[in-house]
């Protein structure tokens, strides 16, 4: 259990910043609401929604990691849930990018917002399994995992910013 205190700072750092990017989030939403685009409905829940929910995944583990566990296999296992439940939601991520009509994703979305997010959570979940062996590596690959998750949603909260504040979401004539 030693090897957790190693990461004190980390998490704080970490956890911050995505408690920040959360509250920052909103401000952008509320700015943005009175200019909604059209399909909004069908395009929030498939690209807007999951920032948040990765920004709160990257909190509730940086929270997690500063628990006082008693074991490191408790600890994985809190993670570990999370990571599960973040590849599950993932899955309705993806039904809902594929059946929404309002945007077609490109390349760089489907990598962002679909691949980049299931390999992250498939990690936490796997490191999991880790975690007694290897403690290290696992707590490694958990801090690996908070840093794509807020890295991923900082890439998609700027790429929805920039796609409403120049426009591309409206129409051309």
């Amino acid at each position: 259990m030693a090897e957790f205190e190693h990461w004190d700072s980390f998490y704080v750092i970490v956890g911050a910043a995505a408690g920040a990017l959360i509250g920052l989030q909103f401000v952008v939403m509320t700015l943005i609401a009175d200019r909604p685009s059209k399909g909004v409905t069908e395009t929030n829940p498939a690209f807007a929604t999951p920032t948040i929910v990765h920004f709160s995944a990257c909190l509730l583990v940086s929270a997690l990691m500063r628990v006082p566990w008693q074991s490191v296999a408790t600890a994985a296992r809190a993670w570990g849930s999370v990571g599960l439940l973040g590849l599950i939601y993932m899955v309705i991520v993806v039904r809902r990018m594929l059946h929404q009509s309002a945007y077609k994703p490109d390349a760089e979305d489907w990598a962002f917002h679909c691949v980049v997010p299931i390999a992250t959570y498939l990690l936490l979940a796997l490191s999991a399994f880790w975690a007694e062996s290897h403690e290290s590596d696992a707590l490694l690959a958990v801090a690996a995992v908070c840093l794509s998750l807020l890295f991923v949603g900082i890439h998609n909260s700027w790429d929805s910013v920039v796609f409403v504040s120049t426009g591309q979401n409206q129409k051309k004539e």
